[in-house]
């Protein structure tokens, strides 16, 4: 695996904040910025400001809540691309290993003129040490962008923070990107980062120390939970390693990165993928074979064929970025994904929620999911995951929708990339492909232990954390993985014909950023007359000989996935129709939730 290549551009200015507690009294916490009033530090194409004065002084600045540590005097800098090529870099935060004061007492709040907002976060929610405030991100040549910094002593501090001392410096990263580095994840913050420790699922390094939270490279995706309202200042404020019990936890996510990608033919007429080292037969319509994936940032923006010839070699020209990494009018670093199929607050009821919006979305394995709801509803279920005051702690500044026919590309193609299951060698011939969930209980998470389309499983055969037989039905093929997505309930998404509503419950089309339009069934043309690329469907049409059909004037919405008691093939590349309707053979249909994060 390529290590990503750092330049420490420098240390300087020295972030300092010296509580003096006395008695039952608290004295004023100060900061001071050391060195000179005024440093320039240049390396390479990334220029360094430090220049907002020699210190800064909290007035007042005991313990305090949110709103006023807000009213403070905050700390700036400025980072310049003087090049002419696009910069990448982080910055962090990097504490004094003689610190006596605890960063759970402290808060901050980081944003940026580009828009970038951290939100309040308590310090320790970052990590412990050496770690990420602002995540990857890019300067484009002559750009400039302006950091604000907050820091205070957090209002529910306690007698333990007197006498204590808490400082850190400020370090700017620039570094190489052609190791095909995946973006950072974009944490809400409502959501805790995790890691699998072999039983349990407990709180990871955001800063992804050690790769200890994701590494692409080893199929290990980023995954992220949301837990109940009542434990999650517990688990925000507790340390990397603590486990996460299932009965908290309400949302499941994990992260699919901004990449672009090509389909390869190896006989320069199929396009069936690349045999590569993956496969040990030429790509066929019921072997597919390797996609070819790299990872890109929110400034690339690739619109390539999506196809090469094998023995050609890759041209400039072959990749094309998913259309799910635009959403509206902005490019997006990367999406989550819900990583089963929802269920509902209460999916021990009829259909596991049924068509009402009264209850809240989850999203958790080994439970019913939620089916039996038109896509009018499951879309409003979805968009009210973010409103004020909500279960999550999701911010209204993170979209929560129902999943496009797009997004459902994205995550299929990287399956089939060395990032997914494709990739995977614990996995060789038909095994390649994502095992089915076969329960007729509709339980999320279930696997049948193979991609066999034969007969429905009582209950759940294997559920999603057994090795091999389970996690061969996630799309990377171990737990860190999405599931569902092969067999199980057909899954609506927001995909259409030519806005016909049907019978899907609205009365009119919501905006455009939230759904996918084709205006023919023909999927040489569906897309404005175009090929869908990225969307899964004539791309890689029939692969592992799942079914397919395309949305046409009687059947507007389109489904994804499967349903256990159909005859035909179900599976990740699979795509049905449908009208919406509840009942019937709509019965037994669901949905799944995307987020993004701005």
């Amino acid at each position: 695996m390529a290590k990503k290549k750092y330049i420490i551009i420098s240390v300087v200015v020295i972030l300092i904040s010296v509580l003096a507690l006395v008695g039952a009294s608290y004295a004023l916490l100060t900061m001071t910025l050391e060195g000179d009033k005024e440093i320039t530090l240049t390396a390479g194409i990334l220029k360094v400001d430090f220049s907002e004065g020699d210190s800064i002084n909290l007035t007042n600045a005991s313990p305090m809540s949110d709103k006023e540590g807000l009213q403070t005097t905050p700390y700036t800098f400025t980072v310049t691309n003087t090049g002419n090529i696009n910069a990448y870099y982080h910055v962090s935060l990097e504490e004094d290993s003689n610190n006596t004061l605890s960063n759970s007492n402290l808060k901050m709040k980081i944003t940026g003129n580009n828009g970038y907002d951290s939100g309040v976060i308590r310090v320790s929610d970052y990590g412990i040490g050496s770690f990420e405030i602002i995540g990857e991100d890019v300067l484009e040549p002559s750009d400039t962008v302006t950091y604000t910094l907050y820091m205070w002593l957090d209002e529910d501090a306690g007698n333990e923070a007197q006498g204590t001392i808490y400082q850190s410096k400020i370090v700017v990263e620039s570094f190489d990107r052609e190791g095909n580095s995946p973006n950072a994840p974009m944490l809400d913050e409502g959501m805790i980062p995790v890691s699998y420790d072999g039983s349990n699922w407990v709180k990871a390094d955001r800063t992804n120390i050690n790769n200890s939270w994701y590494n692409y490279n080893d199929l290990m995706w980023a995954n992220a939970v949301t837990v109940s309202e009542s434990t999650r200042s517990t688990y925000k404020n507790a340390s990397v390693g603590t486990t996460i019990s299932m009965d908290d936890i309400e949302t499941m996510w994990v992260w699919i990165p901004r990449y672009s990608y090509t389909i390869g033919s190896e006989d320069g007429t199929n396009y069936y993928g690349k045999q590569g080292t993956y496969l040990d037969t030429t790509p066929t319509l019921s072997l597919p074979g390797e996609i070819d994936v790299k990872f890109v940032s929110e400034n690339v923006k690739n619109r390539g064929s999506a196809k090469y010839i094998v023995s050609e070699g890759i041209s400039d020209d072959s990749w094309y970025t998913p259309d799910a990494f635009t959403f509206g009018d902005e490019e997006l670093r990367g999406i989550w994904v819900g990583k089963f199929e929802t269920s509902s607050s209460n999916p021990s009821v009829t259909a596991g929620g049924g068509n009402t919006t009264e209850l809240d979305a989850m999203i958790k394995p080994n439970v019913a999911s939620w089916r039996d709801i038109n896509v009018s509803n499951a879309f409003n279920v979805s968009l009210k995951m973010n409103n004020n005051g909500n279960r999550y702690g999701i911010e209204n500044t993170t979209d929560t929708h129902m999943m496009k026919n797009s997004e459902w590309g994205v995550v299929a193609y990287l399956s089939q990339s060395k990032y997914g299951k494709l990739g995977n060698t614990n996995f060789t011939g038909a095994n390649k492909e994502i095992y089915q969930n076969k329960s007729d209980l509709f339980i999320t998470g279930c696997s049948y232990g193979s991609p066999s389309n034969g007969n429905t499983d009582y209950g759940c055969q294997y559920q999603y954390n057994i090795e091999i037989n389970g996690t061969g039905a996630s799309t990377t093929g171990n737990i860190y993985g999405i599931y569902d997505m092969s067999g199980g309930a057909h899954e609506y998404t927001m995909a259409n014909y030519n806005d016909l509503i049907a019978d899907s419950g609205f009365s009119s089309m919501p905006d455009s950023k939230y759904y996918d339009k084709y205006t023919t069934d023909n999927m040489l043309t569906a897309c404005s007359g175009n090929e869908c690329l990225s969307h899964a469907l004539y791309e890689t049409n029939n692969w592992y000989s799942d079914y397919r059909g395309l949305v046409r004037e009687q059947y507007p919405w389109q489904l994804r996935g499967g349903i256990y008691n159909y005859s035909i093939k179900a599976g990740i590349f699979n795509f049905e129709i449908s009208n919406s309707a509840v009942g019937g053979n709509s019965r037994n249909d669901a949905f799944r939730l995307v987020a993004t994060i701005r």
